[in-house]
């Protein structure tokens, strides 16, 4: 797959990114629909089946610019699998728009919406999330558009950031939230947890946040959401770019199934500080999978299984390195699973 951020201007000011910017910043950026549409050209003539949509919310967003950008892909380029727009921008684009949520995510499913990140949640508990971002849309709010879209077929992942100024309450609570939407609707594909990046931002240079979570927290994250989802929630991903891949290998041993995609730049994560956000091959993912005893395999956007490497010698050849295009992007050549 490969990630896809259209622009970094956001007025909401979450107190834990990097990323967002003022409209007169000067390294504030929005990508044009053909530049967007170009690298998502690329990603598929590379191999890529999916690519991940989202970006920051600036104020004077025209309120069919999401329809209009998922059209253009879908225009371009019929198959890829269109992985877009977290709650918090699928709120964004009602209130634009005007037209009820239940209509609005059926003309985006209509106009080829594959699936939508599960992002936005950070905890769900809106004590902690007016620390975090007092504009950031309520838990009632991110339940409802998680749910609709459950209901009316789109597909959503699940995530949680952690090692901030929440208490492992909070995580509990959090997942099981989580598995009771799951048992209603049966439309999460899988649950990442985040580890909060710290370096660069307000949280924690003066919102008493704590640095990130160390090692064992996140062994006790991983584990504990595998005990609590078990097969609610099958499909548990590190999130390598934010815990390095000693860590990751850890958690696949605590209890996660999935390494996450072969990134080759992470400019979200980046933004705030992590230092991992680079490519990294499948022949080096599947090489660290083995280190730990676990078959590596190969997976679509839902989970379904299209090769499973038992062997060194079922591995293919080494495709060619992917381009690196620039900074405010993420490009994987596919995504990599551990069962």
């Amino acid at each position: 797959n490969r990630n896809i951020n259209f622009t970094n201007v956001c007025f909401v000011g979450c107190s834990f990114c990097g990323f967002g910017r003022g409209p007169a910043a000067p390294d504030a950026y929005s990508l044009s629909f053909e530049e967007v549409v170009r690298r998502a050209r690329e990603a598929w003539d590379r191999g890529a089946t999916e690519v991940c949509i989202q970006g920051g919310l600036p104020r004077d967003l025209d309120g069919f610019f999401y329809r209009d950008l998922l059209r253009a892909i879908k225009h371009a380029i019929p198959a890829m699998h269109v992985h877009a727009f977290s709650p918090m921008e699928m709120d964004y684009g009602v209130l634009k728009t005007g037209i009820p949520l239940r209509d609005y995510l059926r003309m985006m499913k209509d106009e080829g919406l594959g699936s939508i990140p599960g992002t936005a949640a950070e905890i769900l508990d809106d004590r902690v999330r007016k620390e975090l971002s007092p504009n950031k849309l309520p838990v009632r709010r991110w339940v409802e558009i998680i749910t609709a879209a459950h209901e009316l077929g789109i597909p959503t992942t699940s995530t949680m950031m952690y090692g901030h100024v929440e208490e492992p309450a909070d995580w509990v609570r959090h997942i099981l939230l989580l598995r009771s939407i799951q048992k209603r609707t049966g439309g999460f594909t899988e649950f990442v947890p985040l580890g909060f990046i710290h370096q660069n931002t307000r949280l924690y240079k003066h919102g008493g946040a704590r640095p990130g979570a160390m090692r064992d927290e996140h062994l006790r994250v991983h584990a504990l959401s595998r005990v609590l989802l078990h097969r609610a929630i099958p499909n548990l991903q590190v999130s390598w770019v934010k815990l390095g891949f000693e860590a990751s290998l850890a958690c696949l041993q605590a209890g996660a199934n999935d390494f996450g995609g072969t990134l080759m730049e992470e400019n979200i994560s980046k933004a705030a500080g992590a230092t991992f956000g680079e490519y990294v091959s499948p022949e080096q993912f599947r090489a660290m999978i083995r280190t730990i005893g676990r078959v590596p395999a190969e997976r679509s956007t839902t989970y379904k299984v299209r090769r499973v490497f038992e062997k060194h010698e079922d591995d293919p050849q080494a495709a060619p390195a992917l381009l690196r295009i620039a900074q405010t992007e993420t490009h994987a050549g596919y995504t990599e699973g551990a069962y």
